[in-house]
């Protein structure tokens, strides 16, 4: 329950970051495109602004919202997810370790590995679901600790609060990418990690039509490196693309709802279809982390992922065969999409030790009606 007087989450996904405008009235926030702004003296900007790159009333009402909705004291947006990252690997020099999930995406694996790695930046890669595993992993020259929950694409879930204490305890910054789960399903800030990032093309933004990457911290000084790179290197999204994101937060949460819901409903039915071999849904009753699913996580989420007896070949056919299930990459918004990752959204991990099986179907279940999202997974499958 909300403390009196705290509004609750259903509450600030519609009004986090605005109000009505106080000349016109206006209960939809403003695009703001300018470019640069008037100074009424030499180095007095009108308003605090004073160059788009540096920062715009847009995107300021963005990145609010998303510190109000993590329960943050800082926001920073970025062009993309990527970008994002990429802010938060500047905080890594030579010699520095991350300390990385096993299964993430396979475009954070490739930043780390190809990009980063060749400035001496040492990954480490480790099941962060073993904490023994974890706490051994940990060295003087770990300075961050990298993780998803749940994990793409296999649906891991790792324990966000003893995993921080431990990050917290070797003097490593704990970054927990949030895309998956949302605010509105977990709040990582408050299981004690130091930021939360996302990709807001997704879940955040959920109509297939705005790329952002944002991130939500406590840390006035994670804020205040992360405002410093994001104007140096200038990967920050237009004014469109954050009153875009904006506007899809506003429905985060019944969309989040409905999207869980049908996920439940389709991972269940999977599990009795004959030509599946496993499911990956953290809502299942016999997911191994369903206990700490229980206690970290609001809904279970709109994810999922499941294999196919007949191995990658037959994979490929049903992926192709749905009508309702979109064949794209990308995640999280109203319409329903299927992909196999090792050859889309992860084929850039092969051969690594985060290399995914051939023969996984990964969904993003939208807010369809569930009965005609099962009967095309239904006709998919049979090849009827």
């Amino acid at each position: 329950m909300s403390e009196p007087g705290e509004k609750r989450f259903e509450t600030l996904t519609v009004h986090a970051g605005h109000e009505p405008d106080a000349e016109s009235g206006a209960v939809v926030p403003a695009i703001q495109p300018s470019a640069t702004f008037q100074q009424d003296a030499v180095g007095s900007p009108r308003g605090g602004f004073e160059y788009a790159r540096t920062g715009n009333p847009t995107r300021n009402a963005l990145e609010s919202a998303i510190a109000e909705l993590e329960g943050g004291t800082h926001g920073v947006a970025f062009a993309s997810g990527m970008a994002a990252t990429q802010a938060l690997f500047y905080r890594l020099g030579p010699g520095d370790r991350l300390l990385l999930g096993d299964d993430v995406y396979g475009g954070t694996w490739r930043l780390a590995d190809k990009v980063m790695a060749r400035y001496g930046v040492l990954v480490d890669v480790v099941d962060l679901r073993d904490l023994d595993v974890v706490a051994s992993a940990m060295t003087a020259e770990t300075k961050m600790v990298w993780l998803e929950s749940p994990t793409n694409p296999m649906l891991k879930v790792v324990d966000i609060s003893t995993v921080a204490r431990l990050a917290a305890t070797a003097g490593a910054l704990t970054v927990v990418d949030n895309t998956f789960a949302t605010p509105y399903l977990q709040r990582p800030l408050e299981l004690g990690a130091d930021v939360a990032l996302h990709s807001a093309t997704k879940y955040l933004g959920g109509h297939s039509d705005a790329v952002t990457g944002m991130v939500a911290t406590r840390s006035d000084e994670v804020a205040e490196r992360l405002h410093f790179h994001q104007n140096a290197a200038g990967a920050v999204p237009s004014p469109f693309d954050c009153w875009l994101i904006l506007r899809g937060m506003r429905t985060l949460a019944v969309r989040m709802d409905r999207a869980c819901a049908n996920a439940a409903l389709i991972a269940e039915w999977l599990t009795h279809r004959p030509e599946v071999s496993a499911v990956h849904y953290p809502g299942l009753p016999d997911h191994p982390q369903r206990e700490l699913v229980e206690r970290q996580m609001r809904q279970p989420g709109g994810m999922l992922s499941f294999q196919l007896r007949a191995g990658e070949t037959e994979a490929r056919r049903v992926a192709g065969a749905t009508k309702l299930f979109t064949l794209a990459e990308s995640l999280g918004a109203v319409e329903s999409l299927i992909e196999l990752p090792a050859v889309m959204t992860h084929a850039s991990v092969a051969g690594s030790p985060l290399a995914v099986p051939h023969d996984l179907v990964r969904l993003s279940v939208g807010i369809e009606a569930a009965e005609d999202l099962v009967a095309d997974l239904e006709q998919a499958l049979t090849g009827r």
